[in-house]
């Protein structure tokens, strides 16, 4: 979801207010949440997760073309910690599926077309595509003009 469609979700469910004034108030939260951590505070909405922000220390990296080494500058990042509340409501489907039985007394069993075998054995190569097979859409074969049609 990006920012303006937050504010259309905010702007449907909320018709006494004008979608110029919704738009200017989450501009403004995000502003806050913005210049509170330029100043290095924490900002923590309960139930949501807390931003802070982190120090990354000065350090020497690597070109990953060349190898060459690289002076990194110090700088700090954003981080998000979601809340408690946030995680439940992400891993409530999966804690319900986790508890129902497995129809198959709890046995692992391979999905239809999937080949079984020892881990990291070789696959078969893959056959050569011979062009679109019949009936599927695919580019005409090129063919040479004739004379007659350059010139």
């Amino acid at each position: 979801m990006i920012k303006s469609e937050l504010i259309a979700r905010i702007s449907d469910g909320n018709h006494h207010l004008f979608h110029k004034d919704i738009e200017r108030i989450v501009n403004v939260i995000l502003d806050e949440i913005i210049d509170a951590l330029s100043r290095g505070d924490r900002v923590e909405l309960r139930g949501f997760g807390a931003f802070t922000v982190k120090h990354r220390a000065p350090r020497t990296g690597r070109n990953p073309r060349t190898g060459a080494a690289v002076k990194v500058d110090e700088k700090f990042v954003p981080f998000f910690k979601s809340g408690r509340e946030l995680r439940e409501r992400l891993n409530r489907n999966t804690k319900a599926a986790n508890k129902t039985p497995a129809k198959n007394g709890g046995k692992a069993v391979a999905k239809s077309g999937a080949k079984s075998g020892p881990k990291g054995a070789a696959k078969a190569p893959a056959k050569p595509s011979a062009g679109p097979g019949p009936g599927k859409p695919g580019r005409p074969p090129k063919t040479k003009r004739a004379e007659a049609d350059v010139g």
